[in-house]
């Protein structure tokens, strides 16, 4: 139970939720076997797998949750072939071309014929709630997977305000700073042998790995323009990760002393422990270098959702009986994107919860997306034009 990467979101709100409030939630968004028609189906697993039927861990106010991600896996070379070859024997018949809509709709077709047997491929995403600190962090590179997940937590809860964490300043300039200047580098941070740098011209970008990353070479490249997309750092002696420059936390490594620490806890070879111990003191090492390090990124910004989302009715933030000036904008954009998720919205266009949320309610009665699922997910119903 140790975390690979970790994509951080904030609840600016404060509030709790009982564990058993929220074990009965999940219970009703649990993962089950797929439909013969379901291309993809999000639920709730178990985190200890099949050693235990617990959908959620709470220790210390840490809680642990397990998305399981189900899909159905068809090859498109597969149905176009088999598309192919329907449209051939129509052709023959008629001695001439199917027309585009009828080839449409022989795919699609074909599409619901050849998905009850495809193969279905399991994927599980963990999350850790801070409850307490009000961060929820997860176990993801992917930002798509990372909304996944916390829309079916909204839809588990109803209601769930996040925000991606942001700080003061951004990642990209702090991480460059403390290349060109060591003396900035705090002292509980030590840069590791990798980064990325990135230009703004057309000379592309440089990836450097196991190597001195403050020689003379490295300050040349960084006097020629370049910023840190992504740096390898080490957090308090305590986890070795890589900061990117979208805020997210890759390739987690930590410390020999945490994890001897973690083999010499007395778990009377009871798996749950086990899981729960690695968990805590995985949870509490994080909960302390996150803090350290969006220190050292000039602090975490609040967000402010006020001004988004409470404030009195303004051409930004619309009242109740005039449409969002943005809703042509986020039509085009979920059309082209494919997404219909309430992050992705909030993401792109950084905008609140609630306001995105609303934003996505239009869309739906307008016919661009579909209701939300049992899974928490939306299709999107309009093609591009």
């Amino acid at each position: 139970m140790w975390f690979k990467n970790l994509r951080l979101y904030r609840l600016p709100a404060a509030g709790s939720i009982a564990v058993e409030a929220l074990a009965e939630a999940m219970a009703r968004f649990a993962a089950r076997d797929m439909g013969g028609h379901e291309a993809k189906h999000l639920g709730w697993t178990p985190p200890a797998g099949r050693k235990s039927d617990a959908l959620v861990h709470a220790i210390q106010g840490q809680f642990l949750l397990t998305m399981q991600r189900q899909e159905r896996i068809l090859p498109a070379s597969v149905v176009k072939e088999e598309v192919e070859a329907r449209c051939e024997e129509i052709e023959a018949v008629r001695g001439g071309p199917v027309p585009r809509a009828e080839k449409m709709s022989i795919k699609e077709q074909v599409y619901e014929e050849l998905l009850p047997r495809a193969f279905v491929r399991s994927h599980r995403v963990d999350a850790w709630w801070d409850m307490a600190g009000g961060m929820i962090a997860v176990n993801t590179s992917s930002a798509k997977r990372a909304e996944e997940a916390l829309d079916l937590l909204r839809a588990t809860l109803g209601s769930l305000k996040l925000v991606p964490v942001a700080t003061h300043s951004l990642p990209m300039r702090v991480m460059t700073h403390w290349l060109q200047d060591p003396s900035l580098r705090p002292s509980w941070l030590e840069v590791g042998d990798s980064m990325k740098l990135m230009a703004k011209g057309d000379d592309g970008k440089v990836t450097a790995k196991n190597v001195d990353l403050d020689t003379d070479d490295m300050q040349q490249l960084l006097e020629s323009g370049r910023q840190a997309a992504e740096l390898s750092i080490t957090l308090d002696e305590r986890v070795s990760l890589t900061l990117t420059d979208d805020l997210s936390l890759k390739g987690l490594r930590f410390s020999d002393a945490l994890l001897d620490e973690a083999s010499q806890a007395d778990d009377g070879d009871d798996a749950i422990i086990r899981l729960e111990t690695d968990f805590i003191l995985m949870a509490n090492a994080l909960r302390d270098v996150i803090k350290l390090l969006l220190t050292g990124l000039g602090g975490e910004a609040a967000p402010e959702l006020k001004s988004m989302e409470e404030a009195a009715p303004t051409p930004a933030s619309p009242g109740a009986d005039e449409p969002d000036p943005l809703l042509s904008e986020v039509r085009a954009f979920v059309i082209e994107s494919r997404k219909a998720s309430i992050s992705a919205v909030q993401r792109h266009f950084k905008i609140g919860y609630n306001r995105a949320a609303r934003l996505i309610e239009d869309l739906e009665r307008q016919g661009v997306v579909s209701p939300m699922d049992n899974s928490g997910t939306r299709r999107v119903l309009k093609e591009v034009a």
